[in-house]
């Protein structure tokens, strides 16, 4: 037995008041809060107007929806669906978080490093995430090119992969007793050569990797900078060797 015929179309809908599709952020968002993230976005980022207000509840609405598999604007809407209004607050629209970000500036941008940076040491006041930083560090820097599509996205460009895309340069840090964690990032132009800005970024990620060592054992430890070629310059390897 076959179908004689295919749907024109097929949706699914998920609109229960009583179900809720991301249970597991409740233990996310406690930790979160826990780390101080609302508070530190409303203490440090100044982004104007009306788009602006509640800075600390949007900064954790965007977390979260990306906790839970958002990639785009529209798909924040998944904070909206069943019964996710009755566990959280602040369950903001997709088209109310869209314009907080584009009221972004670079100084506000490097005002979110600043509580990231923060937020981090949070973090790992609060759990092993970082454990061992305190004796041996290793900070990785390296970039990468994320694939976007559509010719009016800003600041896409082909770059060394030769495809569309935005280049992010990431730092983490490492220790033998714990995985990669991110301590610094930046999102650039997709034509970005790999070096581009890498120096404030290397000077940021070691500050935030200090921070962290002198955390767990108040005289700091020895912290090893790895990188490849692409970075083997005077910004990168001239005022952070100094520090190493």
């Amino acid at each position: 037995m076959q179908l004689s015929h295919t749907p024109a179309a097929a949706s699914a809908v998920f609109d229960d008041p009583n179900l809720i599709g991301s249970a597991g952020l409740i233990p996310v968002l406690r930790l979160a809060e826990t780390a101080g993230l609302g508070g530190l976005a409303d203490a440090r980022l100044s982004v104007p107007t009306d788009k602006g207000a509640n800075a600390g509840a949007k900064v954790t609405a965007l977390v979260a929806g990306m906790v839970a598999g958002a990639d785009s604007i529209e798909d924040m809407a998944l904070l909206r669906h069943g019964g996710m209004g009755r566990v959280f607050d602040r369950c903001y629209a997709p088209s109310t978080l869209g314009s907080f970000l584009r009221a972004f500036t670079f100084g506000h941008v490097r005002q979110l490093d600043a509580v990231a940076s923060r937020f981090l040491t949070g973090l790992a006041a609060a759990t092993p995430l970082t454990s061992g930083v305190g004796e041996v560090a290793v900070v990785d820097i390296d970039d990468t090119v994320v694939e976007v599509h559509g010719y009016a996205k800003q600041g896409a460009g082909f770059g060394y992969t030769k495809v569309r895309g935005l280049n992010a340069l990431i730092a983490t840090v490492s220790t033998e007793s714990c995985a990669p964690v991110i301590v610094a990032q930046r999102l650039r132009k997709g034509s970005a050569n790999s070096a581009r800005g890498a120096g404030r970024l290397v000077r940021d990620a070691l500050k935030t990797t200090r921070t962290l060592a002198r955390d767990e054992s108040k005289t700091g430890g020895r912290v090893l900078v790895r990188a490849d070629s692409a970075y083997y310059g005077h910004p990168v390897i001239g005022p952070p060797s100094s520090q190493t």
